[in-house]
Parts: C-alpha cells; sequence; structure tokens
C-alpha cells in the first residue's frame, strides 16, 4: 500500500477573510453550488501560485522587480503550465522557472497529489 505524504505543516487556526475581499466575490444575493465551488477553486489557485513564486523568491534571494545580488547569475524566466490534483479536481498552475532550471517547488510535486492544499 503506498504511503501518504506528510503535510508540511501543522494545521493552524485559519484567520478571518477581509470583508472587502468577499465583496467582491458576492456580489448580489446568494452563490450557487457552482458559483460557489468555482470561487474557491480561484482562491486556491491564486493561494498556490502566491507560495509558488514565494518559494522561487526564497530560491533566488531577492523579489521579483528587485535588485538582482552580485554574486548570482540566475533569474526569473516565466512560468510553465502545471495541472495538480486537489480535492476539487484538477486545477490548472502557472508555475515559475528560474533562467538556471534549478528551483525545485515544494508545493506542488510531481510525486504528490495536492489534496492536503
Amino acid at each position: 500500500m503506498p504511503r501518504r505524504p506528510k503535510p508540511l505543516t501543522p494545521e493552524a487556526p485559519l484567520a478571518p477573510v477581509p470583508s472587502e475581499i468577499v465583496d467582491q466575490v458576492v456580489r448580489q444575493g446568494p452563490l450557487s453550488v457552482e458559483e460557489r465551488e468555482a470561487a474557491v477553486r480561484r482562491f486556491k489557485n491564486a493561494i498556490i501560485e502566491r507560495a509558488l513564486g514565494g518559494e522561487l523568491t526564497h530560491h533566488l534571494g531577492y523579489p521579483p522587480g528587485g535588485a538582482k545580488p552580485d554574486e548570482t547569475t540566475n533569474h526569473r524566466n516565466g512560468t510553465s503550465g502545471k495541472t495538480v490534483l486537489t480535492d476539487d479536481g484538477s486545477l490548472a498552475l502557472a508555475v515559475p522557472r528560474d533562467r538556471a532550471g534549478t528551483f525545485e517547488p515544494r508545493h506542488s510535486s510531481p510525486f504528490r497529489s495536492m489534496s492536503a492544499a
């Protein structure tokens, strides 16, 4: 039987979502089940892509648009598409790349499902 991957971090209590963000999603009246699921998938996509960008920033040692340290020759090189499986089904991500091809994201490993995401 295959082993289940261990979670990257222990579950922490969630902070409340600012009402301004909720107001952008729920504009008029209640959402249908399909609209609610689509909103959750968009949030999940945005959160994962933001985390991947943060991982690349940590890997390279400087933020997007920031001054590149003199000792590094590696830099950002766009994104590539990747489809991952989540509890909600497949999710298309734009995974950032680096020029040297040394960036290996932890959040979307090709060998594990994003079920815990």
